[in-house]
């Protein structure tokens, strides 16, 4: 359950990143903390006042614990989709589309709660989340949303490393002239030229090794900046 793939409308689609299920559950406990943490500090502050007794008592609870009961709502509202457990977790909830949900999402999603956490002791919850694949509750189901996590993913095409086969031999040793700043800005602007088809770029990119290094080749520029990136890995990086 680590993410899935919609596609929108207008036919784009869109990779979730779906927030995995005990970062869900690390998320509710620290709310939960924060919970516990606001009715100590009410019993301390009306226990100081003399306030723990009399008939009035259940009354004064009862309007004080207005915000626990709205917790979840009003946070999810008021901070884009996360409470502060979730905004500590970075995970939010969002629409399965990617936008952001409405109040009224995020109302279907709270008034459920009590069935999904509440009465079930968090059981159905768990159970519809680990069959439903894409990080649902009953409540995420009912207001189509899902909670997604903003961790970022890196990826070898984040970095400088590339795939390198054992019987690689370097062409350019002048390669380490070059810094790994460098050799990341070539490696993303070579890639999304390469994507797009701009062979313009790619001249460019060939043109600036070649300045920065001094490297003479009659390789194509394709060619080279490719030798030149897992060059650049062998020497820095396997050696």
């Amino acid at each position: 359950m680590d993410n899935f793939h919609i596609e929108t409308a207008q036919n784009v689609t869109i990779q979730q990143n779906v927030a995995n299920l005990s970062t869900r559950i690390g998320a509710f406990f620290i709310d939960a903390f924060i919970i516990g943490g606001y009715y100590l500090i009410i019993y301390l502050i009306l226990d100081s006042l003399n306030l723990n007794s009399g008939g009035d008592l259940y009354l004064i609870y009862g309007l004080l614990s207005l915000p626990v009961f709205f917790y979840s709502l009003l946070f999810e509202t008021l901070m884009n989709g996360q409470s502060p457990g979730k905004y500590l977790n970075k995970i939010r909830v969002t629409k399965l589309d990617g936008s952001k949900p409405t109040f009224s999402n995020y109302l279907i999603r709270w008034m459920l709660r009590s069935i999904d956490i509440t009465m079930a002791s968090g059981s159905l919850a768990l159970l519809t989340i680990l069959l439903n694949g894409k990080g649902q509750r009953l409540g995420d189901l009912a207001a189509g949303t899902t909670v997604i996590s903003e961790k970022k993913i890196i990826s070898i095409n984040d970095t400088i490393a590339v795939d390198i086969p054992e019987e690689f031999k370097p062409t350019f040793p002048q390669v380490t002239l070059l810094s790994d700043k460098d050799i990341q800005t070539i490696k993303e602007l070579y890639l999304k030229a390469k994507r797009k088809g701009n062979h313009a770029i790619i001249v460019k990119i060939h043109k600036k090794i070649v300045d920065l290094t001094g490297i003479q080749t009659e390789l194509k520029p394709i060619e080279f900046i490719d030798i030149v990136i897992k060059d650049y890995n062998y020497f820095t990086q396997q050696h």
